[in-house]
């Protein structure tokens, strides 16, 4: 059987470099949006540096009350939320190495998001920072296969279906995987290492590893990947 490395995530809004080693060290990575929205979360913010330190980009969204939403069916609240936000990103990055050669790539996803609900602007924008550094791992929806009820039972199903036989996980994942029940689906379970990332030139010191994967790209341009990890190397499939 080839070897195949999957990870499964819910959709982050322009997520950390973190994010986007674990896409780089997969064959396939999966969004996992059928799952429940959770706020003050991932999902719908993220944070920037700024002259004036950190700061948080929200996307507001629609509230149902007590019923409990999926990622993939929250709408924004606001449709001029994309606005705002570049406009903070540009004052904040606006002088940096390689704002004006990666901006084009952004602007216009800001300005004129491809749809209202959460899940499609999280992906167009995880898709267009693929693209920025060069990482072609194919992004798919956990909706795109059938699965049963259960933490442990719906990953599983999903890396089977998949094909894959080894399974990436973030670090928090380790206190409740079930890795005899993924050995018994023949996969194999891995956790990514998010220590020991370098520094590079970063605007508004001091220094902040936590924050969007923009920051990275418009500071260090083409050699970004330098300043992120390899978790591992990456798999051959036969």
């Amino acid at each position: 059987m080839a070897h195949k490395r999957l990870a499964i995530v819910q959709s982050s809004y322009v997520p950390w470099k973190g994010y986007f080693d674990l896409i780089r060290a997969c064959d396939e990575f999966i969004l996992l949006d059928d799952v429940q929205f959770t706020r003050r979360d991932w999902r719908s913010r993220n944070r920037i540096k700024t002259k004036d330190g950190i700061a948080w980009l929200t996307v507001p969204v629609q509230s149902k009350g007590r019923y409990l939403q999926r990622i993939d069916e929250i709408v924004v609240a606001d449709p001029q939320w994309g606005v705002r936000h570049w406009e903070t990103i540009r004052a904040s990055y606006g002088r940096t190495p390689f704002f004006a050669e990666y901006a084009p790539r952004f602007e216009p996803i800001f300005r004129e998001p491809p749809s209202e609900r959460l899940s499609a602007i999280n992906h167009a924008l995880i898709a267009a920072l693929c693209s920025a550094l060069g990482i072609g791992t194919p992004i798919t929806w956990s909706t795109d296969y059938e699965t049963r009820d259960g933490r442990n039972q719906r990953l599983i199903d999903l890396c089977v279906q998949a094909g894959a036989t080894e399974y990436l996980s973030g670090p928090n994942a380790a206190g409740y995987l079930d890795r005899e029940a993924f050995a018994a689906a023949g996969v194999a379970v891995r956790f990514a290492d998010y220590t020991g990332y370098p520094e590079y030139p970063q605007p508004h010191p001091p220094f902040e590893h936590a924050v969007s994967a923009l920051d990275l790209l418009f500071c260090t341009g083409p050699r970004a990947l330098d300043y992120m990890k390899a978790l591992w190397p990456a798999p051959t499939v036969a």
